[in-house]
């Protein structure tokens, strides 16, 4: 790719610089990669075509390796180009697989793409120059770094050392540069079978001699333990009196039969066990020959096996909407912001007419209005055991504890975005409103507040015909509708509108249906088109929320029209995501905080509507009214 043609280059990777994953990239680890063209797409997003932004040309060099990438000409194209050229997004980051490596050191790989991202592993990595098209011949220039630590995909690292994405995709490949010895051993290891393996290969009829075998050596053992006094010789000779493989055991009676082995299956097989472990204890309570045969009879099963190995899977409230939140805010490099409006609604601002000879007269005082907002501290603290980390081998436990606090605390800010984090005042740990102000608690400058009227609703449904019955979901669906576009004459934010609601408010106005038993909405698309909006997302932390508003009238939270651009979230550099670890030798443990500092508000006036249900208190007459 000629120089002159390209949007941007930068590193893809440096060498020698340790990642937070703790890999660190060898030079020459990508040497086979020089000169090859690769894709570069969106956060390592492989699933959808639209995700590919274009291509860059790699350039392995002393230092590491070098990109000059080219947008194509698609929408998503040509804003990744707006993004980068205005300084939005700073990162790079590499998908790599067939990696080999030693000791935590990469010695070589295979580089499929470079994505853009918003933070990255690798520190050396950034964008270093932008290109113009259009300007002069020189060309306009800008070196961008990243505040925040880059980040390899290799976040999750499979056995054998390949590097993949923290969705587990990913192909195996062995670790070369193990010791031949190890390696062996390890082979070995693997290839032996369990003692469940080997028990699963034996017939009915083997395993009740095993049975029994285990019976037997479980009473000689004790004799020889010393429950028989006599001397060695007596001892011995109690030894060898009898072949444990007899049939003909009358004078023992903790053995098992062939009889009892098919009683024990009978009760196995029927509905009400479905166990052999229990079927094995139902049967020793009732036959005395076998109540002291089997004490541990536990010790002949299996290890449980995990079902899906690895990390444990995380149960966790919907984070679509946080997603949505956290990318649909408008961001500031400032984190003390401010919004200042002229308010041109007062009676007196109006033009005068002139009458000769007269004195004209002022127009009046515009009113200004003014906010500030300043940033807070949100941060997450955690620590591991070093023993522990050590002892989990499976998967990476600091990796995956660094994903939770990072979930963590992207829901605790969406939701302190959008109601508040729901904390009592005077809470040491409560997010305050002065910093992170939530759309839902908002000034009514702001955000619009309206109530839905259900009576409302169902006497302008069935008009003059009293006896008409509607079905409750159809006549709150309907009184949803009608207030949220009443609501929206008062509206002046920006774009057009999404809304977030309850689960349960979605299902409602889904099952919403006519005398005549047909469905109103198909489809959330369908319900969408009623409502004017561009999209549905339902947000599980909105059930269940009251506030009490100025007439000491308690609402409920059904729902949030809002156009996040007119949130703006402000940080400084530095004051953005960031993670830090330090290891406290006392207590021989690995402590972690991840933490941000920003500032949150509305830029827009009547920029949000707040769909709200009366649910108690004394009502009172609004004097703003």
């Amino acid at each position: 790719m000629a120089e002159k043609i390209y949007d941007f280059c930068g590193w893809a990777t440096r060498n020698n610089v340790r990642c937070a994953d703790g890999l660190t990239i060898m030079r020459d680890a990508f040497k086979h990669n020089d000169g090859q063209t690769v894709p570069i797409v969106w956060n390592h997003s492989h699933n959808d075509p639209d995700n590919v932004l274009g291509h860059g040309r790699l350039e392995n060099r002393e230092e590491g390796v070098y990109i000059y990438g080219k947008f194509n000409d698609t929408e998503r194209g040509q804003l990744a180009r707006n993004l980068v050229q205005h300084g939005d997004i700073e990162a790079l980051s590499i998908y790599a697989n067939h990696l080999k490596k030693n000791s935590g050191f990469v010695m070589h790989g295979d580089i499929r793409e470079v994505s853009l991202v918003l933070a990255g592993a690798n520190p050396g990595a950034y964008i270093e120059e932008v290109i113009r098209h259009g300007d002069d011949d020189s060309g306009e220039c800008a070196v961008i770094y990243t505040g925040e630590e880059l980040e390899l995909s290799h976040t999750d690292t499979l056995d054998g050392g390949e590097l993949r994405k923290s969705n587990n995709t990913g192909e195996k490949a062995k670790n070369d540069w193990e010791d031949k010895k190890m390696a062996e051993e390890n082979k070995k290891q693997e290839e032996e079978e369990t003692v469940g393996d080997v028990w699963e290969t034996l017939t009915e009829k083997q395993k009740t001699a095993v049975y029994a075998v285990i019976a037997q050596a479980i009473k000689d053992n004790g004799v020889a333990d010393g429950t028989d006094t006599a001397d060695s010789d007596e001892k011995e000779d109690k030894k060898v009196k009898h072949n444990i493989f007899e049939s003909d055991r009358k004078d023992d009676q903790n053995w098992l039969s062939h009889s009892d082995e098919e009683n024990i299956l009978n009760i196995a097989k029927s509905n009400s066990v479905g166990s052999l472990q229990d079927a094995i204890s139902i049967y020793a309570e009732n036959n005395d020959h076998l109540a002291h045969g089997f004490d541990s009879i536990e010790e002949l099963f299996p290890d449980y096996k995990d079902v899906r190995p690895g990390a444990p899977e995380m149960i966790t409230r919907d984070q679509g909407w946080v997603n949505a939140v956290m990318q649909g805010c408008d961001k500031s490099p400032i984190s003390r912001i401010r919004t200042r409006f002229a308010d041109l609604r007062q009676d007196n601002l109006r033009g005068r007419g002139y009458v000769k000879g007269k004195k004209k007269a002022d127009t009046g005082n515009i009113k200004l209005l003014k906010r500030t907002t300043d940033p807070q501290t949100i941060y997450c603290k955690d620590a591991l055991k070093r023993d522990d980390i050590v002892d989990i081998t499976d998967f990476d436990v600091v990796q995956y504890q660094y994903n939770t606090m990072k979930q963590i605390l992207n829901e605790e800010i969406a939701t302190a975005i959008m109601i508040g984090d729901g904390r009592a005042e005077g809470d040491e740990a409560k997010i305050e409103e002065t910093h992170i102000r939530s759309i839902w608690n908002d000034d009514d400058l702001y955000t619009i507040h309206a109530d839905i009227d259900i009576a409302a609703a169902k006497k302008e449904l069935q008009g003059t015909n009293t006896s008409a019955n509607f079905g409750d979901n159809y006549i709150q669906a309907e009184a949803v509708i009608s207030a949220s576009l009443h609501a929206r004459e008062q509206y002046k934010g920006s774009g057009n509108l999404d809304f977030y609601c309850t689960p349960h408010l979605l299902n409602v106005m889904l099952l919403a249906r006519d005398l005549n038993g047909r469905r109103i909405y198909d489809s959330k698309a369908d319900l969408a088109a009623a409502l004017n909006v561009s999209n549905i997302y339902t947000v599980e932390q909105f059930e269940d929320r009251h506030r009490t508003d100025k007439g000491n009238n308690i609402k409920e939270l059904l729902g949030l029209f809002v156009n996040l651009s007119d949130y703006c979230i402000g940080a400084t550099k530095g004051g953005q995501i960031t993670r830090f670890n330090q290891f406290d030798i006392d207590f021989n443990q690995e402590k972690y905080l991840i933490e941000t500092r920003i500032s949150g508000a509305l830029t827009r006036a009547y920029s949000a509507i707040a769909l709200e249900k009366l649910v108690g208190g004394t009502p009172s007459i609004d004097n703003d009214l």
